[in-house]
C-alpha cells in the first residue's frame, strides 16, 4: 500500500469502470464482469462488482484471459438486472477508464439493448498518464502497475482491474498537486481540446452522443462549417483537437454549436451533404459545388467496341454520347474511371486513358486483353464494358422505400425514391406500412436543393449498411 497527500475534494464524483468481456466489438460482444470504485477525488466512497450472464457462451481464448468460464456466470444476474443500479451509482459521475472508449462503449451497448440512452462525461488514465508520467516504455495498465508497485491480485478481472486504475488515478493527482488546477486536468483527460475562446465545456457536453448533423455557428449565428457523424459529443470533440491547420481553421470564429439528430446515417449523410450546399459554410469547401462539371460518357466506335470515356458536363457531349456519370470535377470522373478500368482490366486507349496510337502500354504489360489491337473479340469486351457501366452509374431508378433505424426505438427512417428520383426522408411508428405513397410523401422532408449526389450517397449507403431494408413501392403500397 502507498500513501499521497491528494489535493481537496474537486466536488464531483469519479466512477472508476473495468469491464471483463466475450471479446472485442462492443455491437456484437456482451459484458461477463463489471466494477465500479466510486471516488471523490480525495478517496473511494463506494464499491460495486458482479459477474454478469451474458447470455451467451465465453469463447475459449477469452476464459483463457480472464479466467472467467460458462458455469462461473451461469448463476450471474444478466445486465438489465443490475442496470438500476449502474444507472444510480454512476448519475452525474464522470466515467473514468483504462482506454476508455472500449469500456464505455461496451456499457453504453448494453443499455441500448434495453432502449435506455446511458451518457457519461468520460476521462481516460491512459491519456491522463502518458501527459502526466511522458517517456515510459509503456502505458499498458499490467505495466504501469509493474512501474508504480501497485499490488493487484488478479489480472483481467474487473474489480482488481480497477481497484488499480483507481490507485493509478490517485497518483496521477497526487502529481498534479501544487502544478495547476485539477479541474484543468480533469478537462484536458474528458479530451485535450482547444475550445475556442466563446465556447465552454459544459456547452460541448450538452451534444447528444447520437448520429445527426451538426453546425458550427460564429457571432453573427452564422454557419461556418455542417459535419455529420455517428456521435455528435465525440466528433465535436475530436474538431477541438485536432491541432492540424484544418482544426485550427474550424475552431477560429466558432462561438456556438447546434445539431439536428437523425438516428439513420444514411440519412445524415443526405441530410449533411444538402445543408452543405444550401448553407454554403465557409470551410466546407469540398462539398459545397451544387453543378456537377465532369462526367463520363459511352459511345460505339466504327468497328462495333463500346468506349468510355471522361469530360465536361456539356450539352454538346450529352446529344453525341450517352452519360453514365456525373461528378463534381473532371478530375473525379477521370480517377474513378481510371479506378473500373483497371479493376476490369478494359484497354486503357479505348477508355481515352492512353493516347497511343495502336497497343495501350497496359496491353504490353498484359493488363490490357487487346481490344486496342482488335485481339478481344468485340462480344467479350462490350460485355466487360456493360460491367463497368454498372459500377460508375449512381443515378437512382425505380420506386422504392428504405427503412432504416429511427432517431429512438419506437419509430423507423424512411428514404423515399420514386421513378429515379429522390424525395426525402422522414421519420414514422412501426404502422409506416399501412401509410399509402401519398400519405407517406404528405410527411416526408422534401429536399429544398438539388442535390446531384444523392445517388452515389444512397447507393453507398444501401452497399455499406445491411442492416437498410428495401422495399418497392408495390409491394410497400398495394393501392
Amino acid at each position: 500500500m502507498f500513501f499521497v497527500n491528494l489535493p481537496k475534494p474537486l466536488n464531483v464524483l469519479f466512477a472508476i469502470i473495468d469491464i471483463e468481456t466475450t471479446g472485442g466489438v462492443a455491437r456484437h460482444e456482451r459484458i461477463t464482469e463489471i466494477a465500479v470504485v466510486l471516488h471523490d477525488g480525495e478517496k473511494v466512497v463506494d464499491t460495486f462488482s458482479t459477474l454478469i450472464n451474458p447470455e451467451r457462451s465465453i469463447p475459449w481464448n477469452i476464459t483463457q484471459i480472464t479466467g472467467i468460464t460458462d458455469e462461473m456466470v451461469a448463476n450471474a444476474p444478466r445486465f438489465f438486472e443490475v442496470a438500476k443500479q449502474i444507472v444510480q451509482l454512476t448519475e452525474g459521475c464522470i466515467f473514468v477508464a483504462h482506454n476508455v472508449s472500449f469500456d464505455y462503449s461496451f456499457v453504453k451497448e448494453e443499455f441500448a439493448r434495453l432502449g435506455f440512452e446511458f451518457n457519461r462525461r468520460q476521462l481516460c488514465t491512459v491519456r491522463l498518464s502518458r501527459k502526466v508520467f511522458p517517456g515510459l516504455p509503456s502505458y499498458s495498465l499490467t505495466n504501469l502497475k509493474r512501474h508504480f508497485q501497485i499490488h493487484a491480485d488478479k489480472s483481467h478481472r474487473a474489480l482488481d482491474d480497477t481497484l488499480a486504475t483507481t490507485r493509478l488515478f490517485e497518483l496521477i493527482l497526487a502529481e498534479q498537486n501544487g502544478k495547476g488546477e485539477i479541474r484543468n486536468l480533469v478537462n484536458q483527460g474528458v479530451k485535450e481540446t482547444k475550445l475556442p475562446p466563446g465556447l465552454s465545456m459544459e456547452r460541448l457536453h450538452e451534444a447528444p452522443e447520437a448520429c445527426g448533423v451538426y453546425y458550427l455557428h460564429d457571432d453573427q449565428g452564422n454557419v461556418i462549417y455542417v459535419g455529420k457523424s455517428l456521435n455528435i459529443r465525440k466528433r465535436l470533440f475530436e474538431h477541438f483537437s485536432d491541432m492540424t491547420p484544418k482544426g485550427e481553421k474550424i475552431r477560429q470564429g466558432v462561438v456556438d454549436l447546434s445539431w439536428e439528430v437523425l438516428g439513420s446515417e444514411l440519412i445524415a449523410l443526405l441530410h449533411e451533404s444538402a445543408e452543405i450546399k444550401r448553407l454554403q459554410p465557409r470551410i466546407n469547401r469540398a462539398l459545397r459545388a451544387r453543378n456537377f462539371g465532369g462526367a463520363i460518357y459511352t459511345y460505339t466506335d466504327t468497328n462495333g467496341y463500346r468506349r468510355l470515356a471522361f469530360g465536361k458536363t456539356s450539352t454538346k457531349n450529352k446529344q453525341k454520347m450517352e452519360l453514365v456519370a456525373e461528378y463534381p470535377k473532371i478530375d473525379h470522373a477521370r480517377n474513378h474511371l481510371q479506378s473500373v478500368v483497371r479493376q476490369l482490366e478494359l484497354c486503357y486507349r479505348l477508355c481515352h486513358l492512353d493516347a497511343s496510337e495502336r497497343a495501350c502500354f497496359h496491353y504490353s504489360i498484359k493488363q490490357c486483353h487487346g481490344a486496342c489491337i482488335g485481339e478481344e473479340p468485340v462480344e467479350d469486351y462490350n460485355l466487360r464494358v456493360e460491367d463497368a457501366m454498372k459500377v460508375l452509374d449512381k443515378r437512382l431508378t425505380g420506386s422504392y422505400v428504405l427503412i432504416d433505424r429511427g432517431r429512438t426505438a419506437d419509430e423507423s427512417a424512411v428514404i423515399c425514391v420514386l421513378d429515379g428520383q429522390y424525395c426525402g426522408f422522414g421519420f414514422f411508428d412501426h404502422q409506416i406500412a399501412e401509410m399509402t405513397v401519398h400519405q407517406l410523401l404528405e410527411q416526408i422532408r422534401k429536399p429544398q436543393i438539388e442535390d446531384r449526389s444523392v445517388g452515389q450517397i444512397i447507393q453507398h449507403g444501401i452497399s455499406a449498411n445491411k442492416g437498410i431494408k428495401k422495399v418497392p413501392i408495390p409491394e410497400f403500397n398495394p393501392d
